[in-house]
C-alpha cells in the first residue's frame, strides 16, 4: 500500500480571527478559545486528504493508508476524509496537546516508512517537524492552518496540498524534491518595527510551482513618493467613511501618510474625514469587532515574496467580514510597482477558508500603485 503520514496541530491558527497573531506558547490556545475562536486545523487537513483521494482515483484510494496519531492529532481528519488509517501515537488522555506531542507523533509516523509526511499547522509546527526529523530525510508538505506561515514548506491552500501530494505519490509530471526554508517571524526585528523572518533550516518538499508557496521576504523601505500617491488615491476613493487596513509595512506607511499611527501586524480601522486627520476607531481588531463596525472599505497589501493577499496573517478579515463589506467591490489592493514586479507574474493568492468566496474574489482586480495609477493584476486561489 501507499503510505502517507499525517500529523495535525489542532490549535494551529486559533489566534487568527481573534487577533492574537498566533498560538505559540502554552496559554494562547486557551485565551483564543475564551475569545470565541473555533479550531480550523482538522477540517483543513481533511480537505487536503479529500483532494488527494479525489485525484488518486478509486483504485489508488483503496491502496492508500494514512499513518497518523489518534484523535485531533490526525485520525479525526482521516475519518472525515473517508480514508483508512493506522494510528501509531496517542497523546495522554485528559490534557491539551503540546509541541512535544507533535514531535513524538512525527517520529512515530516517519518510523513506519511513509512516502510523504503531511503536517497541518503554521511556522511553529514546521519548526517542531524540523526538530523531530533531525537527520532523517523524509518528503514533507505543510497544510497551511496557522496564522503567519512565512515558511516555504506549505502548499498555497489545503486543496493545493492534496493536489501536490497526489502528484508526488503518483510520480506524475516529473515532480522532484527541493529543500525549502523553514522560517518564523523574527520577534527582535518586530520590536524594531520590521516584519522579517528568521531561517531555522530546510525540509525536502515536492517542487510544484505555484501550488507550493514561496518564503516570505523581509519588509523593505517604501519610498515616500509611492506611499503618498497611494494614500491620496485611497483617501479619494473612500471619501468620508470607514477604512479597514490589513497588516504590513505598506499599509502602515499609507496610514502614516494619511495622518494615523496603526499597528504593524494587526488589523486596524480608520474613520476618514476629508480635510481632517483620520481617527483610529479600532486597533488590533478581532473579527467580531470588524463585524460590529458596519460597512467599510478594506485595504490590503500582499505579503512580499509570497503574494498572499488574504489568509496569511489577516484572518480577522474573515469571509463574514468580507461579505459584510460587499466583497471585491469594496476591496482596495495596495502595492508599490516594485513589490508587484518582484512577484514575477505570479498571481496574488487567496486562502480565506471559504472556497466559494475565493472563487468570487478571483480574477483580475485593479491594484493601486500610486496617485491615479493602477495595475490590473490577477487574484487566484
Amino acid at each position: 500500500m501507499t503510505r502517507i503520514g499525517l500529523v495535525v496541530n489542532p490549535v494551529a491558527g486559533l489566534g487568527g480571527r481573534v487577533g492574537l497573531g498566533g498560538t505559540d506558547g502554552p496559554d494562547r490556545p486557551r485565551v483564543a478559545l475564551s475569545l470565541g475562536a473555533r479550531p480550523q486545523a482538522g477540517a483543513r487537513a481533511a480537505a487536503a486528504l479529500g483532494e488527494l483521494a479525489a485525484r488518486a482515483g478509486e483504485s489508488a484510494r483503496d491502496g492508500l493508508l494514512v499513518v497518523t496519531a489518534a484523535g485531533r492529532l490526525g485520525a479525526d481528519s482521516v475519518a472525515a476524509a473517508g480514508l483508512a488509517d493506522r494510528i501509531v501515537y496517542a497523546a495522554g488522555a485528559g490534557r491539551d496537546t503540546t509541541a512535544a506531542d507533535t514531535a513524538a507523533a512525527v517520529r512515530a509516523v516517519v518510523a513506519e516508512g511513509v512516502d510523504l509526511l503531511l503536517f497541518a499547522g503554521g511556522d511553529g509546527t514546521a519548526r517542531d517537524v524540523l526538530g523531530a526529523l533531525g537527520d532523517v530525510r523524509c518528503p514533507v508538505l505543510g497544510v497551511p492552518t496557522g496564522v503567519k506561515m512565512h515558511s516555504a514548506v506549505f502548499a498555497v491552500g489545503p486543496r493545493a496540498a492534496g493536489e501536490v501530494a497526489a502528484a508526488w505519490l503518483g510520480r506524475t509530471g516529473g515532480v522532484r524534491l527541493r529543500d525549502a526554508e523553514v522560517m518564523d517571524r523574527d520577534e527582535d526585528a518586530l520590536d524594531q518595527g520590521s516584519v522579517t523572518s528568521r531561517l531555522h533550516g530546510w525540509l525536502p518538499v515536492p517542487d510544484v510551482p505555484v501550488r507550493v508557496q514561496q518564503r516570505k521576504t523581509g519588509s523593505t523601505a517604501v519610498s515616500p513618493e509611492a506611499v503618498g500617491g497611494i494614500a491620496a488615491e485611497v483617501a479619494e476613493r473612500v471619501g468620508e467613511g470607514l477604512l479597514v487596513l490589513g497588516p504590513g509595512s505598506t499599509t502602515r506607511a499609507v496610514a502614516a501618510a494619511l495622518g494615523a499611527d496603526i499597528s504593524l501586524t494587526g488589523v486596524d480601522a480608520l474613520a476618514l474625514r476629508p480635510g481632517r486627520p483620520p481617527r483610529v476607531v479600532a486597533r488590533d481588531a478581532r473579527e467580531d469587532t470588524l463585524l460590529a463596525l458596519g460597512p467599510a472599505r478594506i485595504a490590503l497589501s500582499p505579503i512580499g515574496g509570497q503574494g498572499f493577499l488574504l489568509g496569511r496573517g489577516n484572518q480577522q478579515i474573515s469571509p463574514r467580514v468580507l461579505r459584510a463589506a460587499g466583497g471585491r467591490e469594496h476591496l482596495l489592493v495596495l502595492c508599490t510597482e516594485a513589490k508587484l514586479a518582484a512577484l514575477g507574474g505570479r498571481p496574488l493568492l487567496l486562502d480565506t477558508g471559504d472556497d466559494a468566496l475565493d472563487a468570487e474574489l478571483s480574477g483580475h482586480l485593479p491594484v493601486i500603485t500610486g496617485r491615479r495609477r493602477t495595475s490590473l493584476y490577477r487574484l487566484a486561489m
